[in-house]
This record gives structure tokens, C-alpha cells and sequence, in this order.
């Protein structure tokens, strides 16, 4: 049998080597080789002798509920064989965290991670009861985390002299060490004649970056998360 679809880029290989690889844009493949954890559902195929769990209440940071932004649940994967993990054909890009680094993303925007960075759900300060803006999951320690966006990414660099204003429905995660508030860009004559859609945002200041996506939530898409 012949085709375009048989080519190489569309191949599964034999992993060489344990942990997280980009299978292509909207896929990540994991090579498992004691445990790994994903977004729910979020496996698209296996191989291998592989169990996938449900995380919930346990004991201890890493085992404790993990609950993302959008009240999302994770999953443990456990054993040794080969996972891909997907979500809405969303692109899909991989984080190395070190060692010092401290990143927070927006639940709905995490798709899998290795089991030896730490997570903690924290409110976002001064993000008040806004959209995007009310949990995040911050990682820390060392490893791998694949990371999900509707679109490509805009990556805006934060310092002390620029702060960046952003949509909450907007934001996908920031330097976590940046300090955060709500800012009111629209008048009180805006609001009263019907606004201009663009009300609050979130205010990041100090050193470091944050990752927007092209696009807002839509209250659509905030019901399948």
C-alpha cells in the first residue's frame, strides 16, 4: 500500500531514549518508564504495558488534588511502553524547567508533565474573580512540561520599565516570580455607553516574560474544559 499518509514525518518511531518528545505540532509522544502524569482524556494512543489512574486526594504536595484552573483533574500514567497525548489538534510545545525556574500556567493549557516537577494550585493575586485569572498551577523543580495553545503563542518579554497588560481569557502562563494586579484601562463614559469590550486586564510587573494565546475563551470552549 502507497500513500502521502505513510511517510516518514508521520511514522511512529521506537523511542531510543525515556521521557517527553514532540511527536509533530499537535502532539506529544512519552516514553514511560515509571510514571508520568497527563491531562485526563488526553491519551490518544498507546503501546506497551501501560495504566493509566485517575489523580485525586492523597497524601503530600505531588499527591494532593490536582485540580488545574478550569477544575481540570490529572492522570498518572504508570509502567513502561510509549503514550501520545493530544488535545483539540491544539499545538503543542515542551518546557524544560531547571532547577531555580518557577513557571505558572493556566490549567486548561497543560497537557502532561514528568513526575519530578512539584505543582501547587495557587490564586492568582490580584486577579479578583476575572475570566483566565482565578487558579494556576505553578511548576517547579526539574523536567519536562508539555504545554498546549489554541494558535501560535506570543511570548512578551516583562521588565521593571515595561509592565504588559493582558487579556485574563487570553493568558496561557508567566514567569511566576512577576508580581500580578487587575488594571482598569476603560473610562466610566466608555462603560456607560456600552464598553469597549476591553475592561480589566491583568497587570504583570517586574522581570521576566508572559505567553498569551491569539485568541480569548470563549464561554463555549470555558464549558468543555
Amino acid at each position: 500500500m502507497k500513500s502521502d499518509l505513510f511517510s516518514t514525518e508521520n511514522m511512529a518511531q521506537q523511542a531510543a531514549v525515556p521521557g517527553m518528545t514532540l511527536q509533530n505540532a499537535k502532539s506529544i509522544k512519552y516514553a514511560v518508564n515509571g510514571e508520568m502524569h497527563a491531562r485526563q482524556g488526553s491519551m490518544i494512543a498507546f503501546r506497551g504495558n501501560l495504566q493509566f489512574e485517575r489523580k485525586g486526594q492523597g497524601i503530600g504536595g505531588m499527591l494532593k488534588r490536582a485540580v488545574t484552573g478550569e477544575g481540570l483533574p490529572l492522570m498518572a500514567v504508570r509502567g513502561q511502553g510509549e503514550a501520545w497525548f493530544a488535545h483539540e489538534a491544539a499545538n503543542c510545545f515542551i518546557v524544560d524547567i531547571e532547577q531555580g525556574d518557577a513557571l505558572t500556567i493556566n490549567g486548561r493549557n497543560v497537557l502532561c508533565f514528568d513526575a519530578t516537577l512539584s505543582y501547587e494550585i495557587k490564586t492568582v493575586k490580584g486577579a479578583g474573580m476575572t475570566g483566565g485569572g482565578l487558579f494556576n498551577s505553578v511548576f517547579t523543580g526539574y523536567g519536562k512540561l508539555g504545554v498546549i495553545c489554541e494558535g501560535s503563542p506570543i511570548v512578551i518579554p516583562v521588565s521593571h520599565q515595561q509592565p504588559v497588560f493582558v487579556d485574563t481569557d487570553a493568558v496561557l502562563g508567566w514567569s511566576a516570580q512577576l508580581h500580578t494586579s487587575l488594571h482598569r484601562s476603560q473610562s466610566i463614559g466608555s462603560m456607560i455607553r456600552g464598553g469597549s469590550g476591553e475592561a480589566v486586564q491583568l497587570k504583570l510587573e517586574g522581570e521576566g516574560f508572559v505567553i498569551v494565546r491569539p485568541s480569548e475563551l470563549t464561554p463555549q470552549k470555558a464549558s468543555q474544559n
